[in-house]
């Protein structure tokens, strides 16, 4: 029997898949679980749409992080924190700060996003990957500088 399966099965497949299982594991496990339904025409014609629907989607999605990121290659972000003579910082630069600064710079961008090894605890130049996308990272240029 041929299914297609909703949720991921581990050893047999992915979500979305059409896959062939014995009736009795399909007809007792699989499909009161909620794992998978028959492939019928109807319901195979059904996920051939929702792929369009994803593909469309995720297109979509892609082009918008492409967007931001030249956005964000084309700024630089400068962050002010209280430091001492030899540069070294009270305290550090986080990911939630650089969130919080370009958001005052009117880009919104998630702080787990933002791949910042470590905290940064000395003034200078820098620049911060940005994951906006699994195929697309923007470089981020920041200067964090010794407040006045």
């Amino acid at each position: 029997m041929e299914v297609i399966l909703v949720e991921d099965v581990p050893h047999l497949g992915r979500a979305g898949e059409v896959v062939k299982v014995k009736d009795g594991y399909a007809r007792n496990y699989l499909i009161p679980k909620g794992l998978a339904q028959a492939a019928t025409k109807e319901n195979l014609k059904a996920l051939e749409e929702r792929r369009r629907q994803l593909e469309r989607r995720s297109a979509r999605e892609l082009e918008r992080a492409r967007e931001l990121a030249e956005r964000i290659g084309e700024i630089t972000c400068t962050i002010r924190r209280p430091a001492g003579a030899e540069g070294k910082l009270f305290g550090a630069v986080t990911s939630a700060d650089i969130e919080e600064a370009l958001k005052e710079m009117g880009i919104e961008v998630d702080r787990k996003r933002i791949e910042l090894a470590e905290p940064i605890k000395v003034t200078g130049a820098y620049t911060v990957p940005i994951k906006l996308h699994p195929e697309v990272t923007a470089t981020l240029k920041l200067w964090v500088e010794k407040e006045e």
